[in-house]
């Protein structure tokens, strides 16, 4: 079952809430993905961010992008090619972002990620941010990260 797959993925993110920014993967294939977030009301980033009248702050947004467009896509090719057991996470490493529109509580967000390359362990994606509360595109860029081994990851 497909959705199910999808939340297998969702369910390998290392991330928990209030840090994980992934509701749902709509779709996902070998060269891209797209997933959506809700901003909720009572975001813990909100407290602080322009008193009275929030905004999302710019770096969760590029978190938003790279939670779905690199490491959930990251995680889906990994599972495809399975041959070295060892446990892998993606990890994001780089980014270039235009802003283009503010995000405000409530807003549902439409991230669509397709990939430029995956190769040595580097996969690097163009990635677009979609507000669909308002129908504009918020922002878009080019995101990148390496897949690591456990071993790294989990270091004492």
């Amino acid at each position: 079952d497909r959705m199910k797959d999808h939340q297998d993925i969702i369910d390998l993110l290392p991330y928990t809430d209030p840090f994980l920014f992934v509701d749902e993967i709509q779709s996902i294939n070998e060269n891209e993905i797209t997933g959506l977030y809700r901003i909720k009301q009572d975001e813990y980033f909100f407290k602080g961010h322009f008193p009275g009248n929030p905004v999302v702050p710019g770096v969760i947004l590029i978190e938003i992008m790279a939670q779905i467009g690199l490491v959930s896509f990251g995680i889906s090719l990994l599972k495809a090619n399975a041959a070295n057991q060892k446990k892998k996470y993606p990890v994001f490493t780089s980014s270039k972002v235009d802003f283009l529109d503010i995000v405000k509580p409530g807003d549902q967000l439409k991230v669509h990620s397709k990939k430029l390359y995956f190769r040595f362990n580097k996969l690097k994606c163009s990635v677009e941010c979609e507000n669909i509360t308002t129908g504009k595109v918020v922002c878009r860029g080019e995101m990148d990260g390496l897949i690591l081994n456990e071993d790294v990851i989990e270091r004492k």
